[in-house]
């Protein structure tokens, strides 16, 4: 029943593709539609976007066993996106038309995500180190490294576990798993669109690939300041455990062991198919067309290699790479099925920002640092980026003297600050990106007590909120 529903599934999501560009190919809409539509919308129209982002930050606290469920977490983004839906499609010129490229948008941004999602979840690192400092900081390091290729989700689902393991022996560990989430969650996935998911829907409006190698500056600082900081805090951390308790620890040394490692070469070529699949001046085909099908191919073959190592297995207690993961496709359904009623209700505040983004006052790149930060900090910081990446457009600052990044009329020095604030500022809260929580789950999971939603916030005001300070005085002023 279940591989049914998997092809059911996959045939779906083919055809959704298939109809998708289809659409798109036939509408004629202007390069600036969006803001066309903007000049004609009452700002009532972006009543339902902030609906559902207060919604996705506040229920959870509120309601937490009711929004666990898919279905409830669908009937709110149907109904947050419904009206707007029928909106543009009775009431707005050419809504119709910018409604097709936003589910194109939400199209190749779910299938990226997805395909990322599964095949890391066919990786599992198992062994047992030294818990010292040192053993502990390369592990964050390594996880800020990795998280701009195989996203931070999947840097995390990576590392979580044996992270735990190698530290299972020591009590004072809780600093570990805020700085794993500041790091390895959020900051380490700032080089590649394929690190985190506002830095994919830039390029996807229009920021070369390997712009954002750009940030790789703002990046390294952050990085380097929060793992010297980590690694002073651990080392007195380390100092308070007992005699016992580090012999113990001594002695349960396993070295790590690598499972799944033919997934590394998946994970390359769902980078290489965003990469070099897009359209090439003078060719007849449009190789974009095939990005999307070549994602779900890898994601399906890496699927079903661990399926057939689990059918093959002799011995019934060995388990697959998939299984020591206790993998599910359970949070990538939720992202789809929030993602696609942001997708619709965000689309009237992008409209607007680009009509009138220069008359709200906001020109600065430390204005969008802050404001794109704080937002992402307890909203999504997807929708979050473009709503700013919007604004910067509104601003028609692209005149000469001002460099601006490609096609997407943006100067360069506010889409860095918009780029760094979404994806570092995530880590203020649980809920700023998705890995927040779920490594939050793992580790509580474990048997270690993370801290209240306040109490987290207590550890990152106290920590990063001076450290983007200091980024803004280097390098947004």
């Amino acid at each position: 029943m279940k591989k049914a529903w998997m092809g059911v599934g996959i045939i779906a999501a083919l055809l959704a593709g298939i109809i998708v560009f289809f659409l798109l190919a036939l509408s004629h809409g202007e390069g600036n539609l969006e803001a066309e539509i903007g000049h004609t919308l009452g700002y009532w129209t972006v009543i339902p976007f902030v609906a559902i982002l207060l919604c996705i930050a506040i229920l959870p606290l509120a309601v937490g066993h009711w929004w666990e469920h898919n279905l409830h977490r669908g009937i709110v983004s149907f109904l947050c996106a419904l009206p707007v839906f029928l909106y543009f499609i009775f009431s707005v010129d050419h809504g119709a038309t910018a409604l097709v490229s936003i589910f194109h948008e939400y199209y190749s941004f779910i299938i990226l995500l997805a395909a990322l999602f599964t095949i890391s979840g066919g990786i599992y690192l198992d062994g047992d180190l030294r818990a010292t400092p040192l053993v502990n900081t390369i592990f964050l390091a390594v996880g800020g490294i990795i998280a701009s290729f195989i996203g931070t989700t999947g840097a995390a689902m990576l590392l979580i576990r044996p992270l735990l393991h190698t530290n299972s022996e020591r009590h004072h560990v809780r600093h570990i798993y805020i700085f794993f989430i500041f790091v390895v969650a959020n900051v380490g996935g700032a080089l590649l669109p394929t690190g985190d998911p506002p830095l994919f829907m830039g390029f996807l409006r229009g920021v070369p690939f390997f712009w954002t190698l750009r940030l790789w500056v703002e990046w390294f600082t952050m990085l380097s300041i929060l793992l010297a900081v980590f690694f002073v805090w651990d080392t007195l951390a380390f100092r308070k455990e007992s005699l016992r308790d580090k012999l113990l620890d001594m002695q349960r040394v396993e070295p790590l062991r690598l499972y799944g490692k033919i997934n590394f070469l998946l994970l390359g070529g769902v980078i290489a198919s965003v990469v070099f699949l897009k359209e090439y001046e003078g060719m007849a085909v449009n190789l974009t067309w095939f990005r999307e099908p070549v994602m779900i191919g890898l994601a399906i073959l890496s699927y079903m290699l661990d399926r057939r190592r689990q059918e093959a297995r002799k011995n019934p207690d060995e388990l697959t790479p998939r299984e020591r993961n206790k993998f599910t496709f359970a949070a990538i359904v939720e992202v789809a099925v929030l993602f696609a009623g942001i997708f619709v209700t965000m689309l009237p505040a992008i409209c607007l920002l680009k009509a009138n983004g220069a008359s709200f006052g906001i020109n600065q790149p430390w204005q969008f640092f802050w404001l794109a930060g704080t937002l992402s900090s307890f909203l999504d910081n997807a929708p979050t980026y473009v709503t700013f990446m919007s604004l910067g457009q509104g601003l028609n600052a692209c005149v000469e003297g001002v460099k601006c990044v490609a096609a997407t009329g943006v100067p360069e020095s506010i889409l860095i600050a918009i780029s760094i604030g979404a994806v570092f500022m995530g880590a203020n809260t649980y809920i700023g990106n998705a890995p927040n929580f779920m490594v939050k789950s793992i580790v509580e999971e474990a048997g270690v007590k993370m801290p209240s939603f306040g109490g987290y916030m207590l550890y990152s005001i106290g920590i990063l909120i001076p450290l983007f300070g200091l980024i803004t005085l280097i390098f947004l002023i």
